[in-house]
């Protein structure tokens, strides 16, 4: 894919660099107008003698950084709604959303265009689902070295609870058979 002709944006010397990023940072909080933005980053500009931008090149660059901006705050909201479920208590569930999530990523990556879709492309994609899957291994591993851990520290917990006073052999052992699981012995 070729890169084609470089913007005006693109041409700005490194010393207006700065500015750029200045105006890129003023569209993206959404509180002046385009133009007035243009204006003033084209006033800093002129103070370091360096060419105006023209309407048309702000404009085009406005428009991507919009969209990146949309894109950046679809997939923050997406992974917003995702992260209360990716707690270590869930991390299978989470890596069978993740393995979900990669499969409608290569399905919309052929929808959108399928030309511009590579062999190499695809052998990463598919990596990168096997990989996913193998994460559910290693998570369903590290689930039960979290749940052998809790159940180290409860019994722990109960074994110094079983030294108040009031709190019998038997209340001990129910606390252990109904709570964790386990037989009263440890």
């Amino acid at each position: 894919m070729s890169r084609g002709r470089l913007s005006s944006l693109d041409l700005i010397p490194d010393e207006g660099q700065d500015d750029i990023i200045w105006a890129m940072g003023e569209l993206n909080q959404r509180k002046r107008t385009q133009a007035d933005i243009l204006f003033e980053l084209n006033d800093r500009l002129a103070v370091k003698g360096i060419e105006p931008l023209s309407k048309s090149a702000f404009n085009r660059a406005s428009m991507r950084a919009a969209v990146a901006a949309r894109r950046i705050a679809e997939r923050r909201a997406l992974f917003a709604g995702l992260a209360p479920h990716l707690t270590p208590d869930n991390v299978d569930d989470g890596n069978l959303v993740i393995g979900e999530l990669i499969k409608t990523l290569i399905t919309d990556m052929l929808d959108a265009d399928a030309s511009q879709f590579t062999p190499k492309g695809a052998m990463e994609l598919a990596q990168a689902y096997v990989k996913a899957i193998q994460g559910q291994s290693i998570s369903s591993d590290r689930k039960r070295k979290l749940e052998d851990d809790f159940k180290k520290k409860a019994v722990a917990a109960v074994e110094r609870l079983s030294t108040v006073k009031g709190i019998t052999q038997e209340t001990r052992e129910m606390f252990m058979r109904d709570l964790l699981g386990v037989r009263g012995d440890g």
